[in-house]
């Protein structure tokens, strides 16, 4: 049997439109010969559909597009894709998390989930009920009776040596093995993460040497609000050998013979891997929110050089602007360092000296506070007016705001509130700052210019530049300001913020294995009394296990921790 892998990027919502991305990967997948064509879970709807699963109206737009998918499938192919099952028995939820087996003419349930995650961003359990039994199908082809094995992409990660959310429930995969299948299939929507390629190939070999049988693993691709779908999806041998990968970062079609056991390509390097999902989730943000073009601030340092290489790499360099605003504190070398990138990217900019604004502002406010704005009030007035002027050219302009902030400021709340933080997408906002320097260490350097041209990006030389790389980090918001005057060594506070955040250890925990106590204990009581900001904050393109977003879901107002 000759199987195609449809890893389609998908728009939620969209039936009719995923639906017609099937169909066309089943006509393609019919010239190179393929019997059957298997896609991700949830692909109709695209996956999280979240509430739009509530609406009655498009449960009926499914089975409709369903309807068309049997009606102009290729003649003697079948297709397993993902959907949503409808229970009309008075409980709630009212659905299963489903599979549906396409042929001409009809179509049918043939597989439901079993293992409903609902942690981190994963909220499944609000919409579906779980599955009790194992799921085999039988497909004939060629005179031959197939045995599929089908799983739901969390039925798959039951191997607790390997990764630490196993969820409660059964074995999908051990309760196959009675069943003896000629080849398990995974229909997945699993996010990026790092190192979560090599876990699902882990886990596919796993499965695989459990069963005696290959493995089928299909994800879908693009980018949906927050979420970065990587794709990856490959075929295994029965000894868990991939013989076959598809392509990270975006959508993709590739046919594979059972019994092939051709070696498929290795997985890129961490660094390729995590700038391919930063662009993808540019890219699919701004399209799928019907935006072409983007605007930033540009300040001089790394996080805005780093998010303006991505605009232009996700859009392409004419559809992004970028907009320098210096204050008397801005260095001329933060605003040469700024043309310099942007003549290098290649995207237009303009220059809007904030100081007078700065004196119109110290002047209205002179008579309420007594006197003119000092301090932290002072430094926050200036970011304001950075953001105003921002919103109003990309209101102006129909641009998609980018804010710049990165994961270590947002933790402590170093950014402020209508400031630095207005815009539409927080493009690095899940990026500690040692990472972003990293990220961007690796951008510059030969390892990245095979990539950086197929991004569209120049490919010889800096890019980002070794003045901004080097550069002390600074707001510039007050003469010879670092940030190192607020803020412990981004080395020392990007180790305590990843365990407080990721690893909820306590400051207890930390002093215990060697931080200083008080230090620990401030980095927590940053992180706490910045919820309130982060609560407030755009979108932030999750890439790590626990980013501020949908799966973050702290209180606001709670006692000190």
């Amino acid at each position: 049997m000759r199987v195609a892998l449809a890893q389609i990027n998908p728009l939620v919502g969209d039936l009719s439109g995923n639906g017609a991305q099937l169909l066309e990967a089943c006509r393609h997948a019919a010239e190179g010969g393929a019997d059957l064509v298997v896609s991700s879970e949830l692909a109709l709807w695209g996956y999280p559909p979240r509430d739009l699963l509530l609406r009655p109206s498009l449960r009926h737009k499914q089975d409709a597009v369903l309807d068309g998918l049997a009606r102009d499938l290729p003649t003697g192919q079948s297709l397993l894709l993902g959907v949503s099952e409808t229970v009309s028995d008075g409980q709630q939820p009212d659905l299963f998390n489903s599979v549906a087996l396409v042929e001409k003419g009809a179509w049918r349930i043939v597989a439901r989930k079993r293992l409903l995650p609902s942690y981190d961003v994963f909220d499944e359990r609000r919409y579906f009920r779980p599955a009790e039994e194992p799921c085999l199908l039988e497909l004939e082809r060629e005179g031959r009776r197939w045995r599929l094995g089908l799983t739901i992409c969390e039925d798959l990660w039951v191997e607790e040596q390997l990764h630490s959310q196993r969820l409660l429930g059964g074995d999908p995969v051990g309760d196959l093995a009675a069943l003896k299948p000629d080849l398990l299939i995974n229909l997945s929507a699993s996010p990026f993460g790092q190192g979560k390629p090599q876990l699902r190939r882990e886990l596919a070999k796993s499965a695989a040497q459990r069963l005696g049988a290959p493995v089928l693993y299909v994800n879908q691709a693009g980018g949906n609000d927050e979420l970065i779908f990587d794709g990856g999806s490959f075929a295994a041998t029965a000894n868990g050998e991939v013989a076959a990968q598809l392509a990270f970062g975006k959508a993709d079609l590739a046919c594979w013979t059972l019994g092939d056991a051709s070696a498929a390509a290795p997985i890129p390097c961490d660094e390729e891997l995590l700038l391919r999902a930063l662009v993808l989730g540019v890219r699919d943000y701004a399209r799928k929110c019907g935006f072409g073009k983007a605007l930033l601030g540009l300040s001089g340092g790394i996080d805005s050089a780093l998010v303006a290489v991505l605009a232009a790499a996700a859009l392409g360099a004419k559809q992004v602007q970028a907009l320098l605003m210096p204050s008397p504190w801005s260095s001329e070398g933060s605003i040469n360092d700024s043309l310099e990138l942007a003549n290098r990217l290649g995207i237009s900019t303009q220059t809007v000296p904030i100081e007078g604004l700065m004196g119109g502002f110290d002047a209205a406010l002179s008579a309420p506070l007594g006197g003119t704005p000092a301090g932290v009030t002072a430094e926050n007035l200036q970011s304001r007016i950075r953001g105003t002027l921002l919103m109003a050219v990309a209101n102006q302009q129909g641009q998609l705001l980018l804010t710049t902030g990165n994961k270590s400021e947002l933790a402590v709340g170093y950014c402020t509130l209508y400031g630095d933080m207005n815009g539409g997408l927080a493009v690095i906002g899940d990026l500690y700052k040692s990472t972003v320097f990293h990220l961007c260490d690796w951008i510059d350097s030969e390892a990245a210019q095979a990539v950086r041209q197929e991004l569209g990006l120049p490919a010889e030389g800096e890019l980002i530049g070794s003045a901004i790389r080097t550069k002390p980090p600074s707001a510039e918001l007050r003469p010879d300001q670092k940030d190192s005057d607020s803020l412990p060594d981004y080395a020392v506070l990007d180790p305590l913020l990843k365990a407080l955040l990721e690893e909820h250890q306590s400051p207890e925990e930390l002093a215990q294995q060697g931080t200083d106590p008080a230090l620990a204990e401030r980095v927590m009581g940053l992180l706490r009394r910045a919820e309130f900001k982060r609560r407030q904050a755009p979108p932030v393109l999750k890439l790590s296990q626990r980013a501020f977003g949908s799966g973050w879901r702290m209180p606001i107002a709670a006692a000190a921790q």
